[in-house]
């Protein structure tokens, strides 16, 4: 079968699998559509939290910036590792223990002030916006290379599907279809990891096959590295990145983490709070399974497209390349016209003067979408087609699970923390569902609209919003479980300013002509959110200790939600 019909086929059958499921567990009640009665098992519950956690930029995203930035791209992986174990360790019982729907819920209550509860719904929607959209842009990415459709069409695939099953079975329909999720992307991540493993080191386990030889006894990063340099790249292995901000996007991202607001929310979904830690300790588990897996298809893919590339004639070029042309995330330009690929390190000035002008070469010929190393990694090996399939599937599944859980987030912080606990208090349970429900159709298709055309790659976009809530929600959440003397004017005070400080960093750096030179301590706009959280935390504390303390009963909460096992 021809390597269309198999997509076809295979992703297909996963969308069915996602209707059945999601028809089967359709919500019934504001409990199910909020968090799926909170009586989900502790396993189903780590492997819909990691579907929920593995998005479009850990799936289709995070290998291809590491392929690109080396040594430089551990600061993705080490901050989004490092905040899921933060968030297990120090957030998500206690969190449990509290009880309620939502994080809008949590600082609602813990901070006795509608006023708090109104900040921390606008700062979950820009978080949670800022973060779909980038999952969008993953869904329009794999459709149109493998179901060969524009770009703004498949978007517009990914927002039906995800429109049928949020709709319907709002967390608890989103549940048990992310459990079903996770077992495709994760199948389809390792299985065409494992085979070019043993293709180029003769290793079926990737994580090994990283630091195994090649047919020549040559190390393979030892080669990745000799390749760069030859190219004029920076070595693939060391970083010449300035460390405060490698440093500051680490944190940003981990701290980020440990603040979203649909990952924390998964943690209401089971029965108790030792079932919360269970669930932690679980999904910690299957992250890792791709987590760990990714820095290996990073350098395979590296290696091998420059390998197939490299000073090829373009008419000999295999059909793969020709494919992603079509789709503009690949892009050829023969700037010496002999008719081959030269690509290169162009902005290297030493390379330019002493390789490239001597071979009259003339710029770097290839531009290459880092968001589709993943999807063209097994055509790049020359995978089978299945096979190539099967990372097609998995990575709609990344995407639209986590568009999923965002998008619920969404409509929970409107119908039920904006409409329920502040508006219209006397909303009756059918007309709160029917709210949730109109919500969240509305969020998905302005969140669609918006992915059609988002700033940057899919992870860098994700990297923005981890930055807001790293800024927003983290010191608020930290210091409402640790804390008894942080009050409402602190909380609110800090929100604000963590969250209007990073917008407008980001804002004017990305949108509005700034420029390197002009970040504070080289700082670039996605490590900022850690100053953004820093500023949080000093304007908190401040004003805090300038007003009075929280009531009493306040108090007793904290000290009540910080004994989780009681």
């Amino acid at each position: 079968m021809s390597q269309t019909v198999w997509t076809f086929l295979i992703v297909g059958i996963s969308f069915i699998l996602y209707i059945v499921v999601a028809w089967w567990s359709r919500a019934k009640s504001t409990s199910e559509f909020y968090v799926a009665g909170s009586g989900v098992h502790p396993v189903l519950n780590g492997m819909a939290t990691a579907a929920d956690w593995m998005s479009a930029a850990s799936f289709l995203s995070m290998a291809g910036l590491i392929a690109f930035l080396g040594y430089q791209g551990a600061e993705y992986l080490m901050g989004w590792t490092g905040g899921y174990v933060l968030l297990a360790l120090l957030l998500a019982p206690y969190l449990r223990k509290f009880g309620k729907f939502t994080v809008p819920d949590f600082i609602g209550e813990r901070y006795y002030s509608q006023g708090a509860r109104l900040v921390a719904v606008i700062a979950a929607l820009f978080v949670s916006f800022t973060y779909v959209v980038g999952q969008m842009k993953g869904v329009g990415v794999a459709f149109s290379r493998f179901l060969e459709i524009d770009f703004k069409y498949g978007v517009i695939i990914g927002v039906l599907i995800v429109f049928f099953y949020a709709v319907l079975g709002g967390m608890k329909g989103i549940t048990y279809t992310q459990v079903a999720q996770f077992c495709v992307l994760i199948f389809a991540y390792l299985v065409p990891a494992i085979f070019i493993s043993v293709l180029m080191v003769n290793n079926p386990i990737p994580q090994l096959g990283l630091g195994g030889k090649l047919s020549d006894g040559t190390y393979l990063l030892d080669k990745l590295d000799q390749v760069c340099r030859d190219l004029g790249f920076q070595e693939y292995t060391i970083s010449k990145k300035n460390t405060i901000d490698f440093a500051f996007i680490t944190a940003a991202l981990m701290l980020g983490t440990a603040g979203l607001p649909h990952v924390i929310v998964r943690f209401f979904t089971v029965p108790n709070v030792k079932d919360a830690r269970k669930s932690a300790g679980w999904a910690l588990l299957f992250i890792a399974l791709l987590y760990t897996t990714a820095p290996a298809i990073a350098v395979f893919s590296r290696t091998n497209l420059i390998h197939t590339v490299q000073d090829q004639p373009y008419n000999e070029l295999p059909a793969w390349f020709k494919n992603w042309e079509g789709t503009g995330l690949l892009k050829f330009e023969d700037k010496n016209g002999d008719g081959k690929v030269q690509y290169y390190n162009d902005a290297n000035p030493t390379f330019v003067e002493t390789v490239a002008n001597e071979r009259g070469w003339k710029g770097s010929e290839l531009t290459v979408d880092r968001d589709i190393m993943v999807l063209a990694n097994p055509e790049i090996a020359n995978l089978p087609a299945w096979v190539v399939a099967l990372v097609v599937a998995g990575g709609l599944a990344a995407a639209l699970s986590t568009a999923a859980g965002l998008l619920l987030v969404i409509s929970t912080s409107i119908s039920h923390d904006l409409f329920k606990n502040w508006l219209r208090p006397n909303i009756s349970e059918k007309g709160e569902l029917k709210t949730a429900r109109i919500t969240i159709a509305i969020a998905v298709v302005i969140a669609g609209w918006a992915g059609i055309d988002p700033p940057g790659y899919v992870a860098q976009v994700v990297a923005f919003a981890f930055g807001l809530a790293a800024a927003s929600f983290f010191p608020a959440i930290i210091m409402g479980i640790f804390s008894k003397r942080i009050n409402k004017q602190g909380a609110i005070a800090g929100m604000i300013t963590g969250l209007v400080f990073t917008t407008a960093y980001i804002v004017y750096f990305k949108f509005l002509g700034g420029t390197p030179d002009g970040y504070w301590w080289g700082i670039s706009p996605e490590g900022i959110g850690t100053v953004g959280m820093i500023i949080n935390f000093i304007v908190s504390i401040g004003v805090t200790y300038m007003t009075p303390p929280p009531p009493l009963a306040v108090q007793n909460m904290v000290e009540h939600i910080r004994l989780p096992d009681e």
